[in-house]
């Protein structure tokens, strides 16, 4: 095994503690996620520039390298999703006022932005989640009829924002978490510090919903631009040549 085919592997191995560690009701082990989170996304792009530039790409790591991204997705998705607050919501903007942005009540930590809440509703998961299993089963009807489908430019966005949207929500859950026991005693913090706390939220809060709707946006189109270009596979024939 050589050393990228090695790092997919770590990553592979790190993503059961990514999963369960932000189910833990302690900021240290949501800080532990954040942080093995941020090795995982900087390592999926390492491993494969280091594979490409080097000369070292084997069928092992083809293999590995994706099922290293789906798995790392579905990982961090379904804490996010528990957490997110948004569970029996359709609109991520329908529910918590800025009232009550700070109570984390029932342990809930969805984004916390100056216009109130935003949760993570079941059918963005589904969305984000659909769109990969399609993609990877369109992948592999293409691969038969020997065509390859390379990312295109607005897929690598998509995994661009995706990426930033999965980070502020990981930093959140450990943030929330020490940042709640604060605004439960007040008196833990000055003023001055406790308006600094509560902005810094809102700005991961605004960082992490801008992310999320870009990459859901993205994750819908950039689909159906794989289907435009390739949608011919499905039906058998070969693409029009323009005269």
């Amino acid at each position: 095994m050589n050393l990228p085919n090695a790092i997919t592997a770590g990553r592979i191995a790190v993503t059961p503690l990514i999963a369960l560690l932000p189910l833990l009701d302690s900021w240290t082990a949501r800080a532990i996620a954040f942080v093995l989170y941020v090795i995982a996304a900087v390592t999926d792009y390492y491993d494969g520039m280091l594979a490409r530039t080097r000369g070292l790409v084997t069928d092992l790591g083809k293999l590995l390298d994706p099922l290293a991204d789906k798995l790392l997705l579905l990982g961090t998705l379904i804490p996010m999703y528990l957490l997110g607050g948004g569970r029996g919501s359709w609109s991520p903007f329908g529910g918590i006022g800025l009232r009550d942005a700070f109570a984390f009540s029932d342990g809930q930590l969805p984004f916390v932005t100056p216009w109130g809440a935003v949760t993570l509703p079941l059918w963005i998961v589904l969305v984000v989640l659909g769109r990969e299993l399609v993609m990877t089963l369109f992948r592999q009807v293409a691969q038969r009829r020997g065509v390859v489908i390379s990312a295109i430019g607005p897929a690598k966005w998509k995994t661009a924002f995706q990426s930033i949207w999965v980070g502020s929500a990981y930093f959140w859950f450990a943030y929330g978490t020490w940042l709640a026991a604060h605004v439960v005693d007040a008196s833990s913090l000055s003023p001055g510090a406790l308006r600094f706390a509560r902005g810094f939220a809102f700005f991961n809060g605004i960082v992490g919903t801008i992310a999320m709707l870009v990459a859901v946006a993205l994750t819908l189109y950039s689909l159906a631009l794989y289907f435009q270009r390739y949608g011919y596979l499905l039906r058998g024939r070969a693409p029009a040549v323009e005269r």
